[in-house]
């Protein structure tokens, strides 16, 4: 890649997790790292860059805005790496992703969303792997620890010499408020399913994001949990609402690296609600929740009552109720010998914000300088086969917590 003008630019920069990201940068970057601000508006821009510390206030501003292309080839073309917040990414994020594979200008993002990613993949795939490019999604809490979690249980399996993972199952705790950016994905996932059958296809597909559709194995996999349900140890569930994005990146990850976890891989995810009586109607409560969330976003009239009531994207909690918040995902897997590992991911501060800015900010880091120790791989990626154990060392440094232990408890 010839010299640029930037080495990594913070795109959507203005927005609440935007300038989350821009002030972990301005206390985590090395001295040198060439940092820039970018978004539609200059003022904007600067109100951020004033309330960072130290060199940071000197970081240079870029105005890029999806709706004019020239701009945002322009922004690709100057940075070695682009991180991008600005969603719903079915809405904003195509031309931005397009434009960085096609400069060799490495990408991130934050997208849950199943049909932009696989769009992404289809449209971007091909010339990020003739650029150079690294496109990697989905780099926040509502993905990543699942991806590098089942990623460190292989590769721990491996190393002991007890097979291929078989059952995999994640269990996920945390304390925090909802994003709205997660909010406004969900709604835009749901229109498109609306008025799109294919998309309505995609979503009932297990293996929806993998690379080559025609190859992998015929293995049922678990449906997504919609009801309440216990483990074999007695603790109660729910439905997870990342599960159907979730599950089927972590299936991604596995065919990327030659279906190396196991080709008679099952994975599943759902939300912890603790034990007995209180735990059962917490499970009870969290599934007709999430029913009647997206049942009502399926309705104009039920969409608008709860925008009432929903946080609106570039909205968030306050600096306490960040700091309060952790997250906590256990994953059970049983090997096809037999032996059985739990891997934890665990970290604090709000999921969606506090820990998504750690998160996120470490993968761009790792991105900006971490090149020569990452995955030899470009084209459209995941956070495992892309930034994979440099991320998951990145993020130990960073105080969350990574570990894999041999387990004889039940999933």
């Amino acid at each position: 890649m010839r010299r640029r003008e930037h080495d990594l630019v913070v795109y959507g920069a203005s927005g609440f997790v935007g300038k989350l990201l821009s002030a972990y940068l301005a206390e985590t970057a090395p001295a040198g790292l060439r940092v820039a601000l970018a978004g539609r508006s200059r003022e904007k821009l600067a109100a951020v860059r004033a309330e960072l510390p130290g060199a940071a206030r000197e970081w240079p501003l870029v105005l890029a805005d999806t709706a004019d292309p020239g701009s945002v080839v322009a922004l690709a073309e100057s940075t070695r790496v682009l991180v991008t917040t600005v969603g719903p990414y079915a809405v904003l994020g195509m031309p931005v992703v397009e434009a960085c594979a096609r400069a060799g200008t490495h990408y991130a993002d934050l997208s849950g969303e199943l049909t932009f990613t696989r769009d992404a993949i289809d449209r971007t795939d091909a010339p990020a792997r003739e650029s150079g490019a690294r496109i990697v999604h989905s780099c926040g809490y509502d993905s990543l620890p699942s991806d590098l979690a089942v990623l460190l249980l292989a590769e721990q399996a491996r190393t002991d010499g007890a097979g291929e993972l078989r059952d995999v199952r994640l269990v996920a705790t945390s304390r925090g408020g909802v994003s709205g950016g997660t909010v406004a994905s969900m709604r835009g996932q749901a229109a498109i399913r609306r008025r799109d059958p294919s998309a309505r296809r995609l979503a009932d597909d297990p293996f929806a994001l993998s690379p080559d559709r025609p190859a992998e194995p015929d293995t049922s996999q678990p449906p997504d949990a919609t009801l309440p349900s216990r483990t074999r140890d007695g603790r109660w569930t729910a439905p997870f609402v990342m599960a159907p994005y979730n599950t089927r990146l972590v299936r991604r990850s596995n065919a990327l690296q030659s279906w190396s976890y196991g080709r008679g891989l099952t994975y599943g995810e759902v939300m912890g609600c603790g034990r007995g009586a209180r735990g059962a109607a917490t499970a009870v409560g969290m599934t007709a929740g999430l029913a009647g969330l997206l049942g009502a976003m399926r309705f104009a009239p039920s969409r608008a009552l709860l925008d009432r009531f929903l946080p609106a994207p570039g909205t968030g909690p306050d600096h306490a109720a960040r700091q309060s918040g952790w997250f906590r995902m256990v994953v059970e897997a049983r090997t096809d010998l037999g032996r059985r590992y739990r891997a934890t991911a665990a970290g604090p501060g709000d999921p969606g914000y506090a820990a998504t800015a750690v998160m996120f900010g470490e993968s761009a880091l790792a991105l900006a300088l971490d090149g020569d120790r990452l995955p030899p791989r470009a084209g459209s990626l995941t956070p495992a086969t892309a930034l994979g154990d440099v991320l998951v060392r990145r993020l130990r440094a960073a105080g969350h917590a990574y570990e894999v232990v041999p387990s004889a408890d039940p999933a």
